[in-house]
C-alpha cells in the first residue's frame, strides 16, 4: 500500500500569542516593564511573529489596557514581525498610532457566537471591517484575518464548512488574504482540521493560511500535526500554554509554545527557535502571572535531557 502522507517539510513557523491571547484571561495582570521582560526573551529565543498585545476596550478586556504604552516602549528588532489584535476600525487607528504596522482582525465563524456577542452575523461583521482596510491601505499597514471558533462553538456545536468558507470569501473581498482558522475552545480534531485545512488551502491558494489551537480538550499537538499533513506551515503557540477567551465559554489555554518546538523538533523540524530559550520564556510568565505552566516539556523536560540523565546513570553506576 502506498504511502499517502506528504513529505514532512523542512520548516514550519510559529507565531507567539502568549502576550495576547496568553494573558487576555489571567487574573494577575502583568506590568509594562514585566510584559516588556517577556517580550525580549521571546525575540531572544528566535522568534520572528509576536502578537504583543490588542487595542480594545479596557472594561472589556483589561488586561490589554496597556497595550499603547507596551507598543511604544519596546525596542523593535529587524526581521522581527510585530502586530496586535484590533476589533475595528479605531484599534487599527490606534495601532498605527503605536508605531504598528500590522493588525489582525477577529470574527467568528459561528452564526450563534456572532449573534450572542455582537448582535450581527458573521459576514455582516467582516464586511463592517471596509473602512480598516481603507485606513490600512492609505497608511501602509497590514491586514490579517483570524476565524474564530472555526471548528466549533459552545452554542452551536460544530461549524458547518459552509459557514468557514463564507467568512474566508468576504475577509478575501476586503484584500486580507493571511487567514488564520482558530479552535478558539479546542473542539478541533485531526480528522476535522486536516479536512478542513486541505479543502481551504484547495480553495483558497491565493491565502497564507495559519491555524490556531488551544489545548482544552489535550489534542493541540495532534491537531497541528494534521494541518502540517494537510499543507499549513505557520501555527500560534502562547508561552507557558496560557490564555483563553473571555467571550467564549470553555475556552482554555493555548497550545503551549515550547511544546510546539519540541515535537516538531523531534519531529526533525526546524523551527528558528532555542528551546532552551523558549522554556525560560514560559517560566518567567508562569512566575508573573503567579500559576504554575501548562507545559508538558517544562514539566517532564526534553526528550535529549532524559537520555542524557539515562546515559550518565549508567556511566555513574
Amino acid at each position: 500500500m502506498p504511502n499517502t502522507i506528504p513529505a514532512w517539510p523542512a520548516k514550519v513557523t510559529l507565531c507567539e500569542v502568549g502576550l495576547r491571547d496568553g494573558l487576555q484571561n489571567e487574573k494577575t495582570i502583568p506590568t509594562v516593564e514585566q510584559k516588556l521582560q517577556l517580550l525580549d526573551a521571546v525575540v531572544e529565543s528566535g522568534v520572528k511573529i509576536i502578537e504583543v498585545g490588542a487595542f480594545v476596550h479596557p472594561k472589556a478586556v483589561p488586561q490589554m489596557a496597556d497595550t499603547d504604552a507596551l507598543c511604544r516602549a519596546m525596542k523593535k528588532v529587524d526581521g522581527v514581525e510585530y502586530r496586535a489584535l484590533v476589533p475595528n476600525a479605531k484599534g487599527v487607528q490606534r495601532a498605527f498610532d503605536a508605531g504598528l504596522t500590522k493588525a489582525k482582525l477577529t470574527v467568528s465563524a459561528s452564526e450563534a457566537h456572532c449573534l450572542a456577542n455582537f448582535n450581527s452575523s458573521p459576514v455582516k461583521m467582516v464586511e463592517g471591517f471596509a473602512d480598516c482596510a481603507e485606513f490600512a491601505a492609505k497608511n501602509g499597514m497590514t491586514l490579517s484575518g483570524a476565524i474564530s471558533t472555526s471548528f466549533g462553538c459552545p452554542f452551536q456545536g460544530r461549524v458547518p464548512v459552509e459557514q468557514v468558507e463564507n467568512v474566508v470569501r468576504s475577509f478575501v473581498k476586503l484584500g486580507i488574504t493571511e487567514l488564520s482558522l482558530s479552535d478558539t475552545t479546542g473542539m478541533a480534531n485531526p480528522r476535522q482540521v486536516f479536512d478542513l485545512a486541505a479543502y481551504m488551502i484547495d480553495k483558497f491558494p491565493q491565502v497564507q493560511w495559519v491555524m490556531h489551537f488551544h489545548n482544552t480538550r489535550d489534542m493541540a499537538l495532534a491537531n497541528i500535526v494534521a494541518g502540517i499533513q494537510a499543507g499549513v506551515r505557520l501555527f500560534d503557540g502562547a508561552f507557558a500554554g496560557l490564555g483563553g477567551c473571555p467571550f467564549a465559554p470553555g475556552a482554555s489555554g493555548n497550545v503551549a509554545s515550547e511544546d510546539v518546538i519540541h515535537m516538531l523538533h523531534e519531529m526533525g523540524i526546524d523551527t528558528g527557535i532555542d528551546l532552551l530559550k523558549a522554556m525560560a520564556t514560559a517560566r518567567l510568565a508562569a512566575e508573573f502571572v503567579g500559576h504554575p505552566a501548562a507545559s508538558a516539556v517544562l514539566k517532564a523536560g526534553r526528550c535529549e535531557d532524559l537520555v542524557k540523565e539515562k546515559a550518565k546513570a549508567q556511566n555513574n553506576a
